[in-house]
Order: structure tokens, then sequence, then C-alpha cells
């Protein structure tokens, strides 16, 4: 199902016209939740661009003419170093994004520097709303499938290495009351690389998509085992029942 993006129609005019105020600008696209499904009335509207030259030059020029021609709340800008080839932030064109009593109206830009080949992996990313590129620069494409199962590998030997270190942290955290650092561990070592081995058997080209998108990339009634295993007043029973299903899942996988 398409999905419906009227509450962003501004938007996507002044995307379409942002080459003509920012030549630098090679390709447009809007990507994320609109094109690969999830999409519902409290999404942001993600917009990838491409430019020749500085990034940071078209990225302000971007940003001013936004300010200029929609209505801008606030802007959360990442730091420099966020993207060695580019800059990120979030636009709200609205006061008060928690407030979800209306329609979200949130923008996620990133502009970066085009490379040489610049290929977009659909499994990973869904099929772009190309807005400009009249150059065809940008190719659909599986990313290197060799290095990505060489980095799932590593996940699932790491995993199972630190299988025992993993539960004895958990472990002590809990035994002392440390409920913080407990929680903390609990996530990290407990949940979510469990997730991501549930990722690497059943959705391995969004292996290291962390704990988003559990209900479109899991099988049906997975997520909500998952958050059955998130901290709750019986944290050490949650553990080992996340660190038992880690064993399962690690036996499938060899």
């Amino acid at each position: 199902m398409t999905a419906d993006l009227s509450r962003y129609d501004d938007v996507l005019r002044l995307l379409e016209a942002l080459p003509r105020h920012v030549p630098a600008l090679q390709v447009v696209v809007v990507n994320g939740s609109a094109v690969t499904g999830g999409w519902d009335e409290h999404s942001d509207l993600d917009v990838e661009a491409w430019c020749s030259g500085d990034p940071t030059e078209a990225y302000d020029a971007v940003l001013a003419l936004v300010r200029d021609e929609l209505e801008v709340d606030q802007v959360w800008e990442l730091p420099d170093a966020t993207w060695p080839t580019g800059r990120q932030c979030f636009i709200h064109l609205q006061p008060d994004a928690a407030d979800l009593s209306r329609p979200t109206r949130l923008l996620d830009v990133v502009i970066q520097t085009t490379p040489e080949r610049l290929t977009m992996d659909t499994r990973r990313h869904g099929t772009p709303m190309v807005l400009h590129d009249p150059d065809g620069l940008l190719v659909l494409e599986d990313d290197d499938e060799a290095e990505m199962e060489a980095q799932r590998r590593q996940a699932v030997a790491q995993t199972a290495a630190r299988r025992q270190t993993a539960a004895w942290l958990v472990e002590r955290a809990i035994a002392r009351d440390d409920l913080a650092e407990a929680t903390s561990l609990h996530l990290r070592f407990a949940v979510e690389p469990l997730v991501k081995l549930l990722r690497i058997q059943h959705c391995p080209a969004r292996f290291d998509y962390g704990l988003r998108y559990l209900r479109t990339d899991l099988p049906a009634g997975m997520a909500e085992r998952v958050e059955a295993l998130l901290p709750g007043p019986d944290l050490s029973v949650r553990a080992r029942a996340a660190f038992t299903w880690q064993d399962e899942v690690l036996r499938e996988l060899s």
C-alpha cells in the first residue's frame, strides 16, 4: 500500500524545487518508512540528498531555504562529525513534537557529498521516492553481501563467546540491587544481542537495525516475545529467559 504523504505536500513541492535554488544538489530522494512500510500519522519524512562540492555549503543553503519557505519551530542539528561526508538535522514544522494529539510534521534531512558510485540497497532501505536525479546517478543495488556476511558471523561469534560473561554482569548487578546498572546491562547484553541474532536468522539484510521495526522485520508474534523480556520487576527472570532464547538461536545458527 502506498503511504499517504499528503500532510507533507508543501514539503514535497519544496524538495522538488530545491535543485533550482541549490544547483550543487545532484540527487534528492525520500526514503525511510514512507517507502519501507510502517508509515503512520506520526512518521517523520526522511529526506536524503547528495551534492557536488562542499556538502556543508549545500546543507546550509537547503536549511536556509526551508526556514524561509516553511514554518519552522526548531531544528536539531547533529554534530559535524556525525557524517564524515555530510550533515544531518531534524526540522520541526510544529511545536512540541511529543504532542501526538495531531499528526506529526517533522523532517529528517541528510545531505552528503555524492560518492564516486552512489548505490542504495532496497532490501535495507526500500525503493526510494526519487525527486531529483537527472543524470541517473543513483543505482539500486544490494550492498556487498560478503562484507555483511562477515559482520553477521562476527556478531554471532561474539555473542556466543560473551554469553557467560554477559549473564554474570547482569545477574551481579541484580544481586547488588543496582537497578539502573542492571537495567542497562540487561538491554545491552541480554535483549539487544538476542534481537541481532533473530535479525540474522529472519531478516539478514537488516541485521544491524537494532530494536526498530521488529513487527515488520520479524515473524508474527516475535516482537511481543521480545517486549516481554524488556526490563520489569522480575528482571532476573526476564534476563534468564533472554539468555536461554539466545542459546536456542545460537544453536540454530550454528
